[in-house]
């Protein structure tokens, strides 16, 4: 009789074959085509716009430059460094070619969800929730009922993907590194986001502003030192992704059983995960900004993605394969901690532990907001306290689940978000196009 787990795993195949592939590749493209590659027209905007808008205001909960900050910390989680290591520990070294690639979708797509969030606000009085992928959804055909399955599927991938999974990668590392009880380390993480969300979404963003600039720091910093101690085998990694991303038989049969299906079916849930583009999260945070510069704040986005994909989750992919630990048999954040400590010994367990747990806390941190607000949408406003309990207790019992039916549940909501969510953002690209003309000339872009 099939066990709970292999369910998952069935449903999650199902989802994540060449159907789902294809309308990535083609969402992509379109959103890339229509919007008149976007993505690398206004990159270096994007950069000067993140670093400068420190001090912008707004109307809404959070100011943008909070909901950057928020969008990059939830996206450069243990969906990173527990994630990728998984999609090249299950599809091979060619997991990290094809992250290389979707990325630039991933840059298109961030862009336009947030546009769709920021630039159609709902005006009736009576919702809670303004603005966001709730809202723009429901302009589908059929779109209120998309809109509370893509609600819920998010509230889900909440308590799962931005409680539940980073416990989870949390108490990987402490039993891998000391051999802390995880017990010990659910606990903890459970006082934690309850002092956290007890705050409100002030102290919620607050605790974002802190935790991102450094854990960014100091996962780059250390990554470097990994790769410019493995420099020699930095070409020949990048060769072996390539041709373990196109030929299923390549590197002398090293890869030998690794189809570029699985390859692919291993990394695009994982680059989803770890970027979170065309999942509606970022739209979720911008959107609670209530902004007026919706194309500003488009372009900025675009930089959380980028630095998410490119600095984070390709440093992580590319030093496993450098240092050659790719197929020694462990996954998750174990198979991180295992490239890290070809160079730091012991102490490489410590870093990659430090980096888990302050990525973990400030996906912790941010998911808790767009939980509550998923929440809020669906009960119309009521029993937020719900909410913020189910989600603490998602933190304490990731701690002690298994790793696998964790990462597996989430490949399943996360393909329902991003197949309804990408479907509403291709579907409004024609209005998107007009209106965006109106608000580059406005807000001179």
């Amino acid at each position: 009789m099939m066990n709970f787990n292999q369910l998952l795993i069935e449903i999650g195949d199902l989802m994540w074959g060449w159907p789902l592939i294809v309308v990535f590749i083609l969402s992509g493209s379109i959103i890339t085509f229509m919007l008149n590659f976007v993505q690398f027209r206004y990159f270096f905007k994007s950069w000067k716009l993140a670093l400068f808008s420190v001090n912008e205001k707004s109307e809404g909960e959070i100011t943008p430059f909070q909901a950057l900050i928020s969008s990059l910390s939830s996206s450069s989680g243990n969906g990173s460094i527990a994630g990728i290591a998984i999609a090249i520990a299950t599809g091979g070294p060619g997991a990290a070619f094809w992250l290389f690639i979707a990325g630039v979708f991933c840059l298109g797509m961030r862009f336009a969800e947030v546009y769709a969030s920021t630039s159609i606000i709902d005006t009736n009085p009576d919702n809670p929730i303004k603005s966001g992928p709730m809202v723009y959804i429901k302009m589908l055909p059929g779109g209120r009922v998309l809109s509370y399955i893509f609600t819920v599927a998010m509230f889900l991938m909440g308590i799962v993907g931005g409680s539940a999974v980073q416990t989870n990668s949390i108490g990987v590392s402490f039993v891998r590194t000391w051999g802390i009880n995880k017990y010990i380390v659910a606990a903890v993480l459970f006082v934690f986001i309850t002092y956290a969300i007890l705050g409100g979404a002030k102290r919620i963003m607050r605790l974002s502003e802190i935790i991102v600039p450094f854990k960014v720091a100091i996962f780059i910093i250390s990554s470097l030192i990994v790769l410019v101690y493995h420099y020699s085998s930095i070409i020949p990694a990048i060769k072996l992704m390539i041709m373990s991303a196109l030929s299923p038989q390549a590197a002398g049969g090293a890869v030998i059983g690794f189809t570029i299906m699985k390859s692919i079916r291993s990394s695009l849930p994982r680059i989803l995960t770890a970027s979170e583009a065309g999942l509606g999260t970022a739209g979720v945070l911008f959107g609670a900004t209530g902004s007026k510069y919706p194309m500003k704040d488009s372009i900025m986005s675009m930089f959380g993605a980028f630095l998410s994909t490119y600095f984070v989750c390709f440093m992580v992919a590319l030093s496993i394969v450098a240092s050659g630990v790719w197929n020694n048999g462990q996954t998750s954040t174990a198979l991180t901690i295992s490239a890290f400590e070809t160079v730091f010994g012991s102490y490489g367990g410590w870093i990659v532990t430090f980096c888990s747990v302050s990525f973990g806390i400030g996906v912790l941190v941010t998911f808790a907001f767009i939980t509550r607000e998923t929440w809020l949408f669906i009960t119309n406003g009521r029993w937020g306290w719900v909410s913020s309990v189910l989600y603490c207790l998602a933190a304490f019992l990731g701690g002690i689940a298994k790793v696998d039916i964790v990462w597996n549940s989430i490949d399943i909501l996360i393909g329902v978000m991003f197949l309804i969510n990408i479907c509403a953002v291709v579907y409004l690209l024609p209005l998107m196009r007009k209106t965006m003309q109106k608000d580059i000339k406005q807000e001179n872009i």
